[in-house]
């Protein structure tokens, strides 16, 4: 059960137009029925400028309660953000969430579909919370820590209850849904890019939902945080109730015959191979693929020849190169990678996500490109971060119809104290000045030069939390970890920058060179670069 309620509402009306006020009211209820919906929830009901919502009903889930939290993370910021837009800053909202067994009327829609001790208990949770907080009971707490974080609470007395509870405080999502691709260790809460990420979410709801195709073009320097909302965002999407074609691929700085890589990489997870299959693993594996994602068997017979090309190998006896090889057009195979795409946006939204692409070949961009324009009436959501240096290779890519283009500037100096206080709690100023000063606005600089604190003892977990320690006053002597002077020396993927330490938001790393030409076949395949 959730129960949110709006803080502060009934002096805010009064002191406003009532036209004013019923718009604003008309407003934070339809974004609490689109939330509420998103995640997979049923509004119970609307009491006034609170909303109860419910989870597990008609049929429960192992995520309804994470779920739940998630919904009430998302309520309660918007509600921020819809008093930021109305000129009312003081406007927030509180929600307790609380899991526990209901009555269900079957068939009721609306008020009355639900009755029980968890109703009352969510609303009297919820009046425990402060402006702007999620609180959730023990039991919530229990099936969901995993992938949610938790601050402890206390112990509460609540209304009507005999016995204080024991409440937690969610503060946000750490995870895929049930703790999958957790991060454990070193890593902030998302800091000064609250915006970006909105947007990132609207686009896509707008495109999954008025099934328009959309590119949308994520642009910044190294370390500024890309990959970190490509992380936040995965996790976003993971959460929803309506389930997603995820798809992810990279692309090379180095290597021959590697101008599809990341295309590649995408199609290959989609399959299910695997890079190191040998050649018949693969042909079976992408002939079952096509099995399932393309019903119509002509379209297969056209499809399959043109993935085999990009993958680098055979497809029913069809074989590419050489005396008497198949040859097709570039044309020719963007039109049956498409078609593939088109297939599985036809079930459900495709979101293909697109890394390092300042260092995509022109052919691949000139494909991106040709899946929006020609796809139609189909949820296809292309996501490409790139360094600046992609506007000089192609100065117009990112702009015209169905696309967008996010700038992500270096943070200001706010937000990065508040992402250092985040990483250590309690960190002297000055030392926190000296990390900030070097890191000049670029997070991941921030981060690698606390981890390299941590290497050195400076900084050690205290009960979970990062805490400086004995020596903590070395810390505003800090000069830059080796990776990032690395970084700050030359651009990653030079000679210098490769032997250093390269972390992504998971601790994952490049692929190793050389590596990454096509699937591992066990034969020589040729390079494939379509003419």
């Amino acid at each position: 059960m959730l129960f949110c309620d709006v803080v502060g509402f009934t002096p805010l009306s009064e002191a406003r137009d009532p036209e004013a006020v019923r718009e604003l009211l008309s407003r934070y209820f339809e974004v609490a029925r689109t939330i509420i919906g998103r995640y997979g929830g049923v509004v119970e009901k609307f009491i006034g400028d609170a909303v109860m919502a419910v989870w597990g009903t008609p049929v429960a889930t192992d995520s309804d309660a994470e779920r739940a939290v998630r919904a009430a993370l998302d309520l309660v910021s918007a509600v921020s953000e819809l008093g930021a837009e109305a000129q009312t800053p003081e406007l927030a909202a509180r929600a307790g969430v609380v899991t526990g067994e209901v009555a269900v009327s079957l068939g009721a829609v609306g008020e009355g579909m639900v009755a029980g001790d968890a109703v009352n208990t969510a609303a009297r949770v919820q009046a425990a919370a402060e402006p702007g907080q999620v609180l959730a009971d023990e039991a919530t707490h229990h099936l969901v820590a995993s992938a949610i974080a938790f601050a402890d609470a206390g112990s509460h007395r609540l209304k009507g209850k005999a016995e204080p509870r024991r409440l937690w405080r969610a503060t946000r999502v750490l995870s895929a849904v049930g703790g999958v691709q957790r991060v454990d260790g070193l890593e902030a809460p998302l800091t000064g890019r609250d915006a970006e990420l909105r947007t990132i979410k609207e686009l896509f709801h707008a495109t999954a939902e008025r099934r328009i195709p959309r590119l949308v073009l994520i642009s910044g320097p190294a370390g500024v945080g890309k990959s970190r909302l490509s992380w936040e965002f995965e996790k976003y999407a993971d959460g929803l109730a309506r389930e997603v074609w995820w798809h992810r691929g990279r692309c090379l700085s180095y290597g021959e015959g590697v101008a599809f890589w990341a295309l590649a990489e995408v199609v290959r997870q989609r399959l299910g191979i695997a890079e190191e299959d040998l050649a018949e693993a693969a042909t079976a594996k992408l002939a079952a693929g096509l099995d399932r994602f393309v019903p119509d068997p002509g379209e297969r017979a056209f499809i399959g020849p043109r993935l085999a090309r990009l993958l680098g190998i055979s497809f029913v006896g069809v074989s590419f190169g050489g005396p008497g090889g198949a040859a097709l057009a570039r044309e020719d195979l963007f039109a049956g990678w498409r078609l593939f795409f088109e297939r599985l946006a036809a079930v459900q939204p495709v979101v293909l996500l697109i890394e390092d692409a300042q260092y995509a070949d022109s052919g691949l961009l000139d494909f991106l490109d040709h899946l929006i324009d020609w796809s139609r009436d189909l949820p296809v959501y292309l996501l490409v971060f790139a360094r600046p240096e992609l506007g000089e290779i192609r100065p117009r890519f990112g702009t015209g119809r169905n696309r967008s283009t996010l700038t992500l500037d270096p943070l200001d100096a706010g937000s990065m104290d508040q992402l250092v206080e985040a990483l250590v709690p309690g960190m002297p100023p000055d030392a926190r000045a000296k990390i900030t000063g070097l890191a000049q606005g670029i997070p991941l600089f921030a981060v690698e030069t606390v981890r390299a604190l941590i290497d050195r003892d400076i900084v050690r977990p205290v009960e979970g939390v990062y805490r400086p320690c004995r020596g903590h006053r070395r810390a505003g002597r800090a000069g830059q970890p080796p990776c990032v002077a690395g970084r700050a020396a030359g651009r990653p993927g030079s000679a210098g920058a490769a032997a250093c330490c390269r972390r992504g938001r998971a601790g994952q790393h490049v692929p190793a060179r050389g590596a990454g030409r096509g699937v591992r076949t066990g034969r020589s395949q040729r390079p494939f670069r379509p003419s």
